[in-house]
């Protein structure tokens, strides 16, 4: 093997860091017509009536189009209860009500200014838990209640568990909305090519996206092209469709091309966020430091409309008891509708919530019990044959125990992490944590998971070139370099060699989205099981295949027992973070970060390096300083000056990604996803460091100066008191 895992030149930087590459809205035409979106600017109202007369009376707009215009006015990725636009009743604050078509920009602009709408406010539902009670106003009327999905797993007897356990502990955990800020707003263009409707923009997933344009216009599959320019991001914020329905409605309606541009707020508006979360957890364990209970109840707001809630509501309530395997388990997941942003897929996908409530119990159980939180990990983490909380084992290759002990060891090297603390105690206290995490690679509970690619290869008697044909968006990660470099490995020919076509719907064949985790293992494992089977026809007159990768099914859970096998790979981690607190006025700094991963086979180590350091900032911001804010359903800070993106100034000057190669037996060349797993326990870390830091628990994300401060103030207030003697401590008494 002479690729893999060498730090090869991106195909794509040179492009990229020159201005050459062209993002959607570098693709507009002045020929096209223009888009602009009448947002509904109300939580829940009733539509009376849309007057478009004063609109269609300004110079340049053409039309304006309302639910009326459209064939099949439902989409969405689980379920389709999504207008595309609002017939009669808007949800949130940013549904689409009317789409003004104009010559320009500006007569867009003004048009959409002169689109009257009437409304008859109705009462809005902006808490989750709340919206569970049997007489909350329901947010879709068809339906009995606001529950979107209720997920229950059971393991064992947690009663009897807690009630022979040598301590018990119990806490709630807060988690906010989080904007995906990717670098390109959303934008696209739309027209006829050859009779075909092509619509090109980003998205994550090329065969998707086609189908459900197609069936909100009532065509064939083949009727729709879909193409995806260069991606500026996406972290899971372009799995639903956003702009992409508008210009496809537009362009079919006038049979003209059409483009939009979306800026900085109407994105922020306009798409989907990351679950706020609400978590309710009980552990308990035994003298000697094992878990023998594990109870949790997790409410997640999922706005308006499903998006992919109920799927990211299962991985949660999977990973409630992180990496631990646990006697006895009893978890209650629900996605919850409000009238608040919907809440969709984000990079982590419902672990980084879970996982947070989590490592916190974890460690606070080892201080209960006098143990070093390490060791307490030590004896309850998951290893080869270990039993889910879905009763089954876990797929193998299980390297969670060899994760936290290579972390420990780096920690250890790195950091002060074990040392006392030998400074003069000032107002700037120091501390480090730790945190384990898993997440599963691909898509789960069932889910008939796919990859297919197409490799034909040219040559006289040795090949000299290939041409791959996989539908894989690259949204910035290096997905493609990495699916080049797996083909040209397999085929033993240097990178140049190898012709990548990747971002056609029509030319490429489905390899899935580019989420979960998932584009290096499944698309990978595609791209060379179809090179090996084209190489097997070389030399000859068609050496061409074309492979469909499936991995080890997996199955839904069994509605009665709860049992099941969710997913067939898991990625691991293990980090230490040491931050430094001021007690004066709870400002807190991350000053070092250890990100130990297993990766299973490095494709190329600098791609998975900067997957790692790109993941940690996004995390860096989830917990010190993004902070989505909402009233009445109103997104009150739609501009990054006030939704703060962490900056090269927040971010530790020293950071360790820590790569081990334990290879997944399904993975192509033994290779794992790892693009979100740094997300997964980071929040748990950064709680246990500023612990061992100050001696108060944070239980609030985004963990804000003023949050840090008030739970500073707390623990000083709770020094003075006797601690309760009863082995159930409450979160808030316990320290």
């Amino acid at each position: 093997m002479t690729l893999l895992g060498k730090r090869l030149a991106r195909p794509d930087a040179l492009e990229k860091v020159t201005g050459a590459a062209r993002y959607p809205a570098d693709i507009v035409r002045a020929d096209m017509l223009r888009l602009k979106v009448v947002f509904a600017q109300r939580a829940h109202a009733r539509v009376l009536s849309i007057e478009s007369a004063e609109a269609l009376a300004v110079p340049g707009v053409v039309c304006v189009l309302t639910a009326r215009d459209v064939p099949y006015n439902r989409y969405g990725l689980v379920e389709e209860d999504q207008p595309v636009l609002c017939d009669g009743v808007v949800r949130y604050w940013g549904d689409k009500v009317a789409l003004v078509v104009a010559e320009n920009v500006r007569a867009a602009e003004l048009g959409a200014q002169c689109v009257r709408v009437a409304y008859e406010d109705l009462p809005a539902v902006t808490d989750a838990r709340a919206g569970m009670a049997r007489d909350a106003q329901l947010v879709h009327a068809q339906r009995a209640d606001n529950v979107l999905k209720h997920v229950r797993i059971r393991k064992g007897d947690v009663e009897r568990a807690f009630a022979s356990a040598h301590v018990v502990l119990e806490g709630e955990f807060e988690t906010s909305w989080q904007e995906h800020a990717y670098l390109q707003p959303d934008a696209g263009v739309a027209y006829y090519e050859d009779g075909t409707l092509v619509v090109e923009t980003s998205g994550q997933w090329l065969h998707e996206d086609r189908k459900q344009l197609a069936k909100m216009l009532g065509l064939a599959p083949e009727e729709v092209v879909v193409r995806y320019a260069k991606i500026g991001g996406a972290f899971g914020g372009r799995e639903d469709l956003s702009v992409q329905t508008l210009l496809a409605l537009a362009t079919w309606k006038l049979r003209r091309p059409t483009a939009i541009v979306w800026n900085r707020e109407e994105s922020i508006a306009g798409h989907h966020k990351r679950h706020p979360f609400w978590i309710r957890a009980k552990w308990g364990a035994a003298r000697d430091g094992r878990i023998v209970a594990a109870q949790t109840e997790l409410v997640a707001d999922g706005g308006a409309y499903a998006s992919t809630s109920a799927e990211v509501l299962k991985g949660a309530t999977l990973f409630a008891t992180s990496t631990y395997e646990i006697e006895n388990v009893a978890s209650d997941g629900y996605a919850v509708y409000t009238n608040n942003v919907p809440s969709g897929a984000f990079r982590g996908f419902g672990a980084p919530q879970a996982h947070f409530a989590a490592e916190c119990m974890v460690t606070r159980l080892a201080h209960a019990l006098d143990l070093d939180p390490v060791e307490i990990r030590r004896r309850n983490v998951y290893r080869e044959g270990s039993i889910e909380p879905t009763q089954h084992p876990l797929p193998a290759g299980v390297s969670a125990a060899a994760v936290l002990e290579r972390c420990v060891e780096e920690a250890r090297a790195r950091m002060d992490y074990g040392m006392p603390d030998l400074r003069p105690r000032t107002h700037l206290r120091r501390g480090v944590g730790i945190a384990s995490g898993i997440k599963n690679v691909g898509y789960s509970f069932g889910f008939p998971e796919q990859a297919t690619a197409t490799v034909e290869l040219f040559g006289e008697r040795e090949i000299e070139r290939a041409i791959v044909r996989v539908g894989a968006a690259d949204v910035g990660q290096g997905a493609h370099a990495a699916l080049r470099q797996i083909a040209a490995e397999t085929l033993g020919l240097p990178p140049h060699a190898v012709r990548m076509i990747t971002d056609d719907s029509a030319r490429a064949p489905d390899a899935g989205s580019a989420s979960a985790s998932r584009m290096t293992f499944m698309g990978g494992r595609a791209v060379k099981d179809a090179a090996d089977a084209a190489k097997a026809k070389f030399p000859g007159p068609d050496a061409r295949a074309t492979v469909q990768f499936r991995p080890p099914a997996t199955t839904a859970l069994d509605p009665q027992t709860t049992a099941g096998r969710p997913n067939y790979s898991y990625g691991y981690v293990s980090q230490a973070v040491e931050v430094e607190v001021d007690t004066r006025t709870g400002q807190l700094r991350i000053l070092k970060i250890v990100s130990a991963h297993d990766v299973g086979r490095a494709i190329d180590e600098q791609l998975v390096e900067g997957q790692i350091e790109g993941c940690l900032a996004q995390a860096v911001g989830y917990v010190l300083t993004e902070h989505l804010q909402l009233r009445d359903g109103k997104i009150l800070t739609p501009h990054f000056s006030t939704y703060l993106l962490p900056t090269t100034l927040d971010m530790p000057t020293q950071v360790y990604p820590v790569l081990l190669e334990l290879a997944d037996p399904n993975g192509p060349f033994g290779a794992r996803g790892v693009a979100e797993m740094p997300l997964v326990p980071f929040a748990g870390a950064v709680a246990n460091a500023i612990y061992a830091a100050t001696g108060a628990w944070v239980t609030q994300l985004p963990m804000t100066p003023e949050r840090v401060l008030d739970a500073l103030n707390a623990s000083t207030q709770l020094v003075a008191q006797e601690r309760p003697r009863d082995p159930v401590m409450p979160l808030d008494q316990h320290r």
